[in-house]
């Protein structure tokens, strides 16, 4: 064989070894420089292919960017952006990481929601855990057909969301996480608790009104069956319900804490002091202690309940107007005594 065609053998040997090794490169070598916690990619919807390389440098993500636009373009990446919340691990090779966003492998949210009054306040604290923000989600509920065909309104839905800890996709949409919370609601009210409300002549919703006053009105877990009974007592004899929380839900002011008269006199379908019967909805979101509180209540005469006032959390029950009076004399003498008059 002539020198000049083992040369030629020899250069494009050397060549392919080159060019082939140049590929393993750019598709297998590490490319993802995070530290050893990793970091987090967010893609929003809609987002196109320079986007995510501009989240992956700005989050200094990625080591080297022309080798994942390469490896992206082979990989036909470019043409399938899907948005989510993506984990990003240390050593990934672009291989991987274009694998796992091609896929749309994204690693779910854990959302957190509780002690929660209002449907803004909802929002607000949903609107920081995933992509949707507060307004889009106040109105998506605040329009009531995206719900009635479930039997809720805008005045009742907040009973399906039960404040727990939930893991969902960082790019659900309101309508998907509603519909989420919406099967947790349904696994929450199986046929048991069903029973147990319907043997009050309660509904679901009727359950979660109660329960959300029980937990405004209760600091202290262990009296919620006691108190979830004096309500249930005054619904069955006809008595207004009376209930403190639905005054400062009507007058949408949660910093009261000594209702007075002239909160009473708010005219609003929450007022349980003007209006008998069960208020429109629920005051905030109910807890699942608060609602397993009104469907195994305590079985009592009481009709009345008054803080103690040793301020320990604690209340008195009354069967007899005249006995409560006694004891809500004792609270309100040490109310004034400690100087709180709102």
């Amino acid at each position: 064989m002539r020198p000049a065609v083992k040369n030629l053998i020899l250069f494009t040997v050397i060549l392919a070894s080159v060019v082939a090794f140049s590929v393993y490169r750019t598709f297998f070598f590490p490319n993802v420089g995070v530290g050893s916690g990793g970091g987090v990619l967010h893609i929003i919807s809609g987002a196109g292919f320079d986007e995510v390389v501009d989240s992956l440098k700005s989050g200094r993500l990625i080591i080297n960017e022309k080798s994942f636009r390469l490896a992206a373009k082979a990989r036909k990446y470019t043409e399938v952006i899907r948005p989510g919340r993506y984990l990003i691990e240390e050593g990934m090779s672009n291989y991987r990481l274009i694998n796992m966003l091609r896929a749309g492998m994204q690693e779910p949210v854990r959302i957190t929601f509780n002690n929660v009054r209002t449907i803004h306040e909802f929002a607000g604290r949903i609107g920081r855990q995933i992509e949707a923000d507060s307004a889009v989600l106040v109105q998506f509920l605040e329009d009531e057909s995206n719900y009635s065909s479930d039997g809720f309104r805008k005045e009742t839905v907040m009973a399906v969301f039960i404040p727990d800890t939930y893991e969902v996709y960082w790019n659900i949409t309101p309508r998907g996480f509603y519909q989420r919370m919406l099967r947790e609601y349904n696994g929450f009210w199986n046929d048991e608790r069903r029973a147990r409300a319907g043997a009050r002549n309660l509904t679901p919703v009727e359950v979660s009104i109660i329960a959300s006053i029980v937990d405004d009105e209760v600091a202290k877990e262990d009296e919620k069956p006691r108190i979830a009974g004096v309500y249930l007592n005054r619904l069955r004899t006809g008595m207004p319900l009376q209930a403190c929380p639905t005054i400062k839900f009507a007058l949408n002011d949660f910093t009261i804490t000594r209702v007075l008269n002239e909160h009473m006199l708010v005219d609003s379908p929450y007022n349980t002091y003007k209006y008998r019967g069960l208020p429109p909805g629920p005051v905030r979101f109910p807890t699942i202690s608060g609602l397993d509180a009104v469907l195994n209540a305590e079985k009592h005469e009481y009709l009345y309940f008054s803080a103690k006032a040793d301020f320990s959390g604690y209340h008195n029950f009354s069967r007899t107007l005249a006995e409560h009076n006694r004891y809500a004399a004792e609270y309100h003498r040490e109310l004034n005594r400690r100087g709180i008059y709102r």
